[in-house]
């Protein structure tokens, strides 16, 4: 009977601490159901930031097209007020100017220096309005001049990179076309470049 009691009381210390971490596990899951009842808020908060954060993104895509259109616009306005066959390639000449850092005014302006925007383009070749190559210079197309000027007036041709990368607009016109060779073509451009329109171009307040 006394070995019986004995084994009893050792069950009993045994069930004990088992009881004890039974008790500890249960207050230690409270915290997770708090989580738990907090993450559709948590969920509803991260969809919401996702949701500005593109919106921003496309509202400033939308304002970048926008601007871009207005530039595209000016030039071509520029163009057709005056009878030049260059009108419709504004657009082309905003989208090279954008890859190869260029102002964007600065290819209509010279197009209009150099054949008074496709007038006069060079007779030896065809579809050069700029000039390019003292007028020896051949290209399938004028989206293919645009092309081949921007890239070159931007730097970004090995072969003629050295007279205009890293040059302002000033500079660039005066390697394009040298002060002793024609004596104000600098200004000259320039002054049609501000007459196509404003460097920094802002969407019309609606108000």
């Amino acid at each position: 009977m006394k070995n019986n009691k004995i084994i009893q009381f050792a069950q009993a210390l045994i069930l004990l601490p088992i009881m004890s971490v039974s008790g500890s596990v249960g207050n230690l899951s409270e915290p997770y159901t708090d989580i738990d009842k907090a993450s559709p808020t948590v969920f509803l908060q991260k969809q919401n930031n996702k949701a500005f954060n593109l919106f921003a993104f496309n509202q400033a895509i939308d304002e970048e097209a926008q601007i871009r259109q207005l530039k595209a616009d000016a030039i071509d306005a520029y163009f057709q007020e005056r009878g030049m066959p260059l009108a419709g390639f504004g657009m082309k000449m905003v989208l090279e100017s954008e890859k190869n850092n260029l102002d964007w005014r600065l290819l209509p302006a010279i197009a209009v220096r150099e054949s008074t925007g496709g007038k006069f383009e060079c007779k030896r070749v065809e579809n050069n309005p700029f000039g390019w190559g003292s007028c020896k210079i051949n290209f399938s197309s004028n989206e293919e001049a645009i092309e081949t000027v921007a890239l070159n007036l931007g730097g970004n041709n090995p072969n003629t990179a050295r007279y205009y990368v890293n040059k302002t607009t000033e500079q660039i016109l005066r390697a394009y076309n040298p002060p002793h060779i024609v004596r104000n073509y600098v200004p000259q451009v320039i002054k049609i470049m501000n007459t196509i329109g404003d460097l920094e171009v802002t969407i019309p307040s609606s108000t």
